[in-house]
C-alpha cells in the first residue's frame, strides 16, 4: 500500500484551510459557511494532533492551534459555543485544549476547559444518571454522544480534575445495560429513557436497527478512554465492554474488503452498502486496542485490513490531491418534527452517500495515525 502519499494529502488539506474554512469540512463549503466550534473539525484537529506526535512535523499541530486561537478568547470563552443548546457534539472539539495548555502555557485554553467542564455539570440528564444527546433530544442517548463526552470529560479530569471517573463509567455501563443487543452484541443507535420518542421500541426504549457510524464513534470512545483512564477496576470494565465490542462487530466484516455496512448485520440486503466513516473507526479502534494490549495482536491485522480496503475501494488519487468516496453524509433519530428519521432500515440507505466529507475523512486520518505507529 502507498501510505506515503496520504501524509502528503493530509498536509496538502492543511495548507489549504483557515480556521474559518477548513478544507475538510465539506458540509460548511456546501453551504458556504464560516467553520464553528464543532466535532468534526475536532476529530480532525485530533488527528492533527497524533500526527506531529508521531512524524515530528510541527506543521500539522501549528494548525490545530491556530484554530484553537481563533475559537479561544483570552477569558475562555468560545466563538460560536452555544451553551443552551446542551449539544454533546460541541464538547468534542475541547480535546485539544489539553495538549494545547501544556505545550503553550497559555491560561485561556485551561479557561476553555473549565468552562466545558462546567457546561456538562450543567448538561440535562435521563433519571439514570446519562446525558441527553442535546436539548432538543430530551432522555435520549445516543451512541454518538459518548465519543463526544466522555473522553474530554477523561482528560479533564486526568489534567485538571480529581481524577475521578466513576461517572463516565457509570453512563458507559447505563449504555451496555439498556443499549446492547445480546445476541448480536451489538448496540443501537439510541435509547429514549422516557420510552416516549416515535422511533423507540416502547418496552426497551431502543430504537431499532444499529448504524455503523454510532458504533463507530463508541468504539473509538471506549479506545481512547481505555488509553486515557489509569490501570484499575474501572479500567478493566471498560477494556471488557470495549473487547466485547471488538469481537462482536468483527464478526460483520465483509471477508473480502475488510469494510462494514451502513446496517452493519444486514449485509448484502438490497441498498445496504460498505461504508467508509464507520469502518474507519473500526480500524482505529482496532489498531488503537492492540497497540494498547487491550485487544489481542490480531485485532492489529484485522483494522489494517479494513484500512487497507478502505484505500482500495473508496481511495483515488488525483493530481489534486485524493477522493475519499462511500461516506454517509448524515442520519440521526428525530427530532419529532422530522419523522422521516426514524431508525428504519429504509431510513438509515437513504441518506446520501458523498466523498470527501469530513465525517470520513477525519476518522481516515484517525485511524492512518495508527497505521503509521503499526509501520513505523
Amino acid at each position: 500500500m502507498d501510505y506515503g502519499r496520504i501524509d502528503a494529502y493530509v498536509l496538502q488539506l492543511v495548507e489549504s484551510s483557515t480556521p474559518e474554512r477548513t478544507a475538510w469540512n465539506m458540509e460548511k463549503l456546501r453551504e458556504g459557511k464560516k467553520a464553528s466550534w464543532n466535532y468534526i473539525d475536532g476529530c480532525m484537529l485530533t488527528a492533527l494532533m497524533e500526527m506531529t506526535r508521531i512524524t515530528g512535523d510541527g506543521r500539522y499541530g501549528a494548525f490545530a492551534e491556530k484554530v484553537a486561537d481563533h475559537f479561544v478568547r483570552e477569558d475562555g470563552s468560545i466563538r460560536t459555543f452555544k451553551p443552551d443548546d446542551h449539544n454533546l457534539d460541541d464538547i468534542n472539539e475541547g480535546r485539544v485544549l489539553f495538549e494545547l495548555y501544556d505545550r503553550t502555557g497559555k491560561e485561556k485554553y485551561r479557561l476553555a476547559a473549565d468552562g466545558l467542564a462546567r457546561q456538562l455539570d450543567a448538561q440535562p440528564r435521563t433519571a439514570e444518571g446519562s446525558f441527553w444527546h442535546k436539548a432538543i433530544y430530551p432522555n435520549q442517548v445516543w451512541l454518538d454522544g459518548l465519543y463526544m463526552a466522555q473522553p474530554f470529560r477523561a482528560l479533564y479530569e486526568k489534567h485538571f480534575g480529581r481524577r475521578d471517573y466513576s461517572d463516565i463509567v457509570r453512563q458507559i455501563r447505563t449504555v451496555h445495560e439498556r443499549m446492547l443487543d445480546r445476541e448480536k452484541g451489538l448496540y443501537y443507535h439510541g435509547y429514549d429513557a422516557s420510552r416516549t420518542a416515535f422511533w423507540a421500541d416502547p418496552v426497551t426504549g431502543c430504537s431499532k436497527n444499529f448504524w455503523l457510524r454510532s458504533l463507530g464513534w463508541f468504539a473509538v470512545a471506549l479506545a481512547d478512554l481505555t488509553d486515557i483512564l489509569p490501570e484499575g477496576e474501572e479500567r478493566r470494565e471498560l477494556a471488557g465492554i470495549f473487547a466485547d465490542l471488538m469481537a462482536a462487530v468483527s464478526r460483520y466484516a465483509d471477508g473480502e474488503t475488510g469494510l462494514y455496512w451502513q446496517v452493519p448485520d444486514q449485509g448484502g440486503r438490497e441498498g445496504n452498502y460498505l461504508e467508509t466513516s464507520g469502518s474507519a473507526m473500526m480500524a482505529y479502534a482496532m489498531l488503537k486496542g492492540a497497540r494498547l494490549g487491550v485487544l489481542g495482536k490480531e485485532y492489529a491485522a484485522k483494522g489494517q485490513k479494513t484500512f487497507d480496503g478502505i484505500m482500495d475501494k473508496y481511495l483515488t488519487f488525483t493530481d489534486s490531491g485524493l477522493d475519499l468516496g462511500g461516506i454517509c453524509l448524515v442520519a440521526g433519530l428525530g427530532p419529532e418534527n422530522n419523522r422521516r428519521r426514524d431508525g428504519s432500515y429504509e431510513y438509515y440507505i437513504s441518506e446520501p452517500v458523498v466523498a470527501n466529507d469530513a465525517k470520513g475523512v477525519a476518522p481516515f486520518v484517525l485511524a492512518y495515525t495508527e497505521i503509521k505507529r503499526l509501520t513505523a
